[in-house]
């Protein structure tokens, strides 16, 4: 006879868990375009400044050190996750190692996906109704814009 399955089944707080890493990772890796879209909404700063602001972050090297910072949280983050569910030591991750594989595919996959969405059409959106000097997307303009109208 086989011994039981004795993994965790999933449950909604772990599906919390994961979902927290994969919104964090990608909020982290969006923070070259949030500041100035928050500073510009808040009142803070004038839109030049904003956008100057988000030239720099965006352009420079701070877009690729977030990169990596984003990485490294989730990388953190699923190590915290799997040993509060057992998988401690060595011979417990080679028992669960497409658990551990499947789960980390997810969660960056997830965070890059969240990322793009994020960044690139929720930001962007907010970024050019708030007055900032982005354009909009030659393909984003297709869904606002179906072709024969303006």
């Amino acid at each position: 006879m086989s011994e039981p399955d004795k993994s965790p089944k999933p449950s909604r707080e772990n599906w919390r868990a994961l979902l927290g890493l994969v919104l964090s990772s990608a909020v982290v890796a969006s923070l070259c375009c949030l500041p100035s879209v928050v500073l510009v909404l808040l009142g803070l700063a004038s839109v030049s400044t904003a956008a100057a602001l988000s030239d720099q972050l965006y352009w420079g090297p701070t877009r690729y050190v977030l990169y990596a910072v984003s990485l490294a949280l989730a990388a953190v983050g699923l190590v915290i996750y799997f040993r509060r569910r057992g998988i401690c030591t060595l011979d417990a991750a080679r028992r669960e190692r497409s658990r551990i594989v499947n789960l980390s595919l997810l969660v960056l996959v997830g965070g890059v996906l969240t990322y793009l969405v994020w960044n690139y059409i929720i930001l962007d959106l907010i970024g050019i109704a708030a007055g900032l000097p982005w354009q909009m997307p030659g393909w984003w303009r297709w869904f606002v814009f179906p072709p024969g109208q303006p």
